[in-house]
């Protein structure tokens, strides 16, 4: 027993850590492991913002929705600091399995480089000032917070390894970062639009998976003990109904919602949207890409183009016809 302690613990050993590379490389292991990559997630905060122009802001300089765009940005920060909390507590716990992985080995928990003492203070400090600045700025988006945090330790304790449900976590994880983002501002977002991010959510979840699979092969239940319950074939089947349930949510959302322009212009976006799918649907199905689907939306060219492009000609259809 007195040996397994040991090998359990040596890459572990407290603060001792630090003669790795001192205050500088503990600086960079903690930024690190609150992985700054996923924090392009908390971008959906400022889609409610965005989808409420010339609704509860005019496009003219008198209307420019300063205080909004401030609140925003808080609650984007604060989803940051969160989930980077949430992260740390499940590399901690996954620390064992993460060693058996090719990539996640490198992580700083996993491979020693942030020790375990200073990562459960971290994400104990974090957590706390993130969920006090969160209820300063409206209780209603705190609630929202402290519900992200409980989901996330839930998932990260027991809801990952249960079949199906573990997408559906991680799916949330994105909704609720728009409910937040309709809430820090105090505006109203279409049912429709909730609908098609949660299923677009669960289409990005699923397709990780199905790349976790692929790329693990027999290794896969060492990785992550889910993917031992998945099959390609059962995954295939999940993406193809999640992302026809997606292009129908949002070609609804385009015509059927009650603040979208009444000439239904809002169909002209929905073309972005099919591209938008099919070329992750490529990745997934061609390249290991969408096993970290937050780097896909930061290095594919094409994908970054159509979300950019799809921005860009939504926003600017409400705020010429709305």
């Amino acid at each position: 027993m007195a040996g397994k302690d040991q090998a359990e613990n040596r890459p572990e050993a407290g603060l001792n850590g630090l003669s790795h590379g001192g205050v500088v490389g503990l600086a960079r292991a903690s930024l690190l492991s609150l992985r700054p990559l996923q924090w392009t997630k908390s971008l959906l905060l400022f889609l409610p913002l965005a989808f409420s122009v010339n609704e509860r802001w005019l496009t003219d300089e008198t209307g420019f929705p300063g205080e909004m765009l401030l609140r925003a940005v808080a609650g984007a920060v604060i989803f940051c600091a969160l989930s980077g909390t949430v992260y740390i507590v499940n590399d901690i716990l996954d620390r064992q399995r993460d060693r058996e992985h090719p990539r996640k080995r490198f992580r700083p928990i996993a491979s020693g480089e942030l020790p375990l003492a200073a990562a459960k203070s971290i994400s104990l400090l974090l957590m706390g000032l993130s969920l006090a600045g969160a209820f300063l700025l409206a209780w209603e988006f705190g609630t929202i917070c402290v519900g992200f945090v409980v989901m996330n330790l839930g998932y990260s304790l027991m809801l990952k390894r249960i079949i199906i449900l573990d997408v559906m976590m991680v799916s949330a994880g994105y909704l609720l970062r728009v409910v937040a983002g309709a809430l820090v501002i105090d505006v109203t977002v279409s049912p429709w639009l909730y609908t098609t991010i949660g299923l677009g959510a669960l289409f990005i979840a699923l397709g990780k998976r199905y790349s976790e699979l692929s790329s693990a092969g027999n290794k896969a239940h060492l990785q992550r003990s889910v993917l031992g319950q998945y099959s390609r074939e059962f995954l295939s089947q999940l993406l193809s109904i999640a992302s026809t349930s997606t292009l129908v949510a949002y070609a609804l959302y385009t015509f059927t919602a009650s603040n979208v322009p009444e000439n239904q212009s809002m169909m002209l976006t929905a073309p972005f949207v099919v591209f938008g799918v099919f070329r992750y649907l490529y990745l997934v199905n061609h390249t290991n890409e969408a096993e970290s689907p937050e780097t896909v939306i930061i290095r594919d060219k094409p994908l970054v183009a159509d979300i950019l492009l799809w921005a860009a000609v939504a926003i600017a259809i409400m705020a010429v016809n709305r």
